[in-house]
């Protein structure tokens, strides 16, 4: 890995932060120790939490938390650490995720009666028991999401025979996908530089705190890199729809090792 020093002209900060400035205070904020969640019972606490302590305002849109930089938060190494969201094309009517796979491939909510689930981590290297995977073509610019009935296991042969009745036994129709152009413009907006933050977390008196006490600035995400990540499985796919609502389809990774590599320097700060 290469380590480069950012410079001052590099990293514009939110509240019109220097570099030093920002460091300062992500050191401050470790300084404090355990805080308390700001958000109980949503899955983003703790960004939420880094955010206000920071004073980000909480930004869903397709761009960068800072001007140049995106900040991400992982609660634990158990977690997987989110890159971005983007639902797979075709776009339109109709919903490739809501109206094809949720409806012919998904199964039975496991909590909620009457609804269908369609959540699944899929990686390029192996298929799913339900015989779903992640493929790359390189000739055609594309990442694929891939169904094979041969591979799907015994245990969900009733699941399999329902959707060969409404699907049929072959390739997905029409098939999900991302173009190299499209993952490689998102990443331009989203995660070309990121500020990779580490919160290790706790329960106390039924209060749920975090202690944020490893951060990395993490410069230049190398697009060629970010797809062979995909196909050794490194960034896995992530979809999480269920009837009535679809969280959105989701580029994660688990491994920090892992994401620093996609980046031509890395430094930690704090």
């Amino acid at each position: 890995m290469v380590q480069t020093r950012l410079d001052s002209c590099e990293l514009s900060c939110p509240n019109e932060f220097t570099p030093e400035e920002f460091i300062q205070k992500l050191e401050e904020i470790k300084e404090m120790g355990w805080i308390r969640n700001h958000r109980p019972g949503n899955d983003g606490g703790a960004g939420n939490t880094l955010e206000d302590l920071l004073g980000i305002k909480e930004n869903n849109l397709p761009i960068a938390d800072t001007k140049e930089w995106e900040l991400k938060t992982q609660k634990t190494k158990e977690n997987y650490i989110t890159l971005f969201h983007m639902d797979p094309y075709p776009r339109g009517t109709p919903n490739i995720v809501t109206d094809i796979l949720l409806p012919k491939y998904g199964w039975k909510h496991k909590t909620i009666l009457r609804e269908m689930s369609f959540r699944a981590t899929l990686s390029a290297p192996q298929y799913t028991d339900r015989g779903f995977k992640v493929k790359v073509n390189k000739t055609n610019q594309k990442v694929l999401i891939s169904f094979d009935y041969s591979k799907v296991g015994d245990r969900h042969a009733e699941w399999l025979e329902r959707v060969i009745s409404l699907a049929g036994n072959g390739e997905i129709n029409p098939q999900p996908f991302w173009s190299f152009d499209m993952l490689e413009e998102k990443i331009e907006k989203k995660n070309k530089n990121t500020c990779f933050v580490r919160a290790e977390k706790r329960v106390v008196g039924g209060h749920e705190e975090f202690l944020f006490n490893n951060v990395w600035m993490l410069k230049d995400l190398s697009f060629n890199l970010f797809i062979q990540a995909i196909e050794n499985g490194d960034i896995l796919i992530d979809f999480d729809a269920r009837t009535h609502h679809n969280h959105g389809t989701k580029f994660r990774t688990a491994d920090m090792d892992a994401l620093t590599e996609l980046y031509s320097s890395a430094r930690k700060v704090v």
